[in-house]
Order: C-alpha cells, then structure tokens, then sequence
C-alpha cells in the first residue's frame, strides 16, 4: 500500500469514523461522498496522515507517481515550503529543498507550479516541481512571426542568469537578468514581449517596456532617489555600470537615455560627478 498511489481496494468493514479497507487503510467518512458496503470495492488515493499512517481518500488528485500536473500555491511557510493543491482533501508539501534559495522569489498564492509526487526520505509524500526533461514531449517550437509580439507565460525555473517560461502556446522562453526589473517568482505567470526567436524554436522574452515607456519609467524612479536623497545622488553619465545596475537596476545606456530627458526638461544636472534634482 504505496502512498501517492491509485488504488482499488476492498471495502472490510464500516466504523464510526469510515471504512476500513484491504491492509486496514482507513477511509474516513468525509472522504467520500458513497456509502459503501462491506465486500465493496472502491477506488482510492493513499496518502500518510499527521500520524504517519497510510490513509485513503476518494478524491482522486489529477497528480500522483510518476505524473505532472499543474497545482495552485495555497500557503507558503517560511523555512518548511509551500504546500500546493493536487485535487484532493490534502494538501501537498513541496519542500525548502526544492525551492530557490532566496524565500523572496518562493511562489506565493495563487502561483502554479508544475509538480509529480515523490517521498522524502522519510517516506513522506511531497509533490517535486518538474525538472526541464518533463517539459520536452511539451514544447512547441515558436515560428519568426511572433518576434515582438505579445507573450504570457508561467515561470517553472529560475537561476542568477535568469528565468525560463513555458508560455501559453507551449513555448520554450527565457528572460535574462537583465531584460527584467525584478526577478520573477517560481510558479508566477509574467507578461512580456518576444525579443528573439531562436534556431531551436525556443523563444528570448523581455519584462522591460520599450524604450521610450522605459525612459519615462527610469527618469522617475531616478527622481523618486532625488527626493529621497535630499536632492543629490552620486551618480553621472559616466558612473561605473555595475553600480548603476545594483542602486536602479538599469542598463548603463538607460540610465543615461533616462538622465539625458531629466536634464533636457531641466530637471535635474551633473556637478561634480554627482547629478543634482533642481528644485
């Protein structure tokens, strides 16, 4: 009687709290919606209770052993996981183990993650998000046409480099640091546009606005660290491009395409390596 397995199982005997089953795997009462008789055989899903005990129910999750289906993030625990919805009247662990390294970029509710069902090492049921190999019967290859289109897409991975999607046209994507302003969460469903369409068919995804919204956006949050910053910050056109990356998280040009329409509206101006808000 394996947890995370669909089993028929023979109904022994009714109880106060259920059923008892072939193996004595109790089904309780409100895990099914049938009354059953003794000798009756009945479809169910085993799964380990709080006690460690291999229970049934009779809602059969659409994700068990050996198969992957999307599942929706219901509550997410600081230093144990998240536990995400499998159709069932129990709701599945996915472990700190199997999740990024920094909590900020954990799924948050209402994400889906694409799992399976596995065992710890205690045998206990955990659902494990797909690795890149459960995509490959999945993916569509994405024709030239769609370069600067529109895309939605559902993070399954991410990494320092960057995140990769599966859009939903089944496409390959994949959104490098630097064509984001913040770094997407795992499960979360993002919306950007296609900047490249590789030989392969997968496709390169930018969360970033054109140029001109994204000179609009950058030159205010560029005043936002004026004002914030009693008028000055240390920063220039000729400012080192990895501190400007790590204070506005934008590329050197943009912050200089940003700067120069601050200066040009006579916003702002540079002074001794440092720009001024101009009041």
């Amino acid at each position: 009687m394996k947890p995370g397995t669909i089993q028929t199982l023979e109904v022994i005997r009714k109880i106060d709290t259920g059923y008892v089953l072939h193996s004595d795997v109790l089904l309780h009462h409100n895990e099914t919606d049938n009354e059953l008789e003794p000798g009756q055989h009945v479809e169910v899903f085993l799964y380990t209770d709080k006690k460690g005990q291999t229970v049934a129910t009779g809602k059969i999750p659409f994700v068990y052993m050996d198969t992957f289906g999307w599942t929706e993030v219901v509550e997410k625990i600081p230093g144990l996981g998240v536990f995400v919805d499998i159709g069932t009247t129990k709701e599945i662990l996915v472990s700190v183990d199997d999740l990024p390294l920094f909590e900020d970029v954990w799924p948050s509710e209402g994400d889906k993650l694409f799992v399976t069902l596995g065992k710890d090492r205690k045998g206990r049921l955990l659902a494990i998000p797909a690795s890149e190999n459960a995509f490959e019967h999945v993916w569509e290859a994405a024709p030239e046409g769609i370069l600067s289109e529109a895309v939605t897409g559902r993070v399954y991975r991410t990494s320092k480099e960057g995140a990769t999607v599966i859009t939903d046209d089944n496409h390959r994507g994949f959104i490098h640091h630097t064509e984001r302003k913040t770094e997407p969460r795992l499960g979360e469903l993002v919306k950007g546009r296609v900047i490249d369409v590789k030989e392969d068919g997968s496709i390169n995804i930018s969360l970033r606005p054109l140029k001109k919204e994204s000179r609009i956006e950058d030159a205010d949050n560029i005043l936002i660290h004026l004002e914030q910053n009693g008028g000055i910050i240390p920063f220039n056109d000729k400012s080192d491009p990895e501190d400007i990356r790590g204070t506005f998280n934008i590329s050197k040009a943009a912050f200089k395409r940003a700067l120069g329409k601050l200066m040009k509206e006579q916003k702002v101006e540079q002074r001794d390596g440092n720009t001024f808000l101009i009041k």
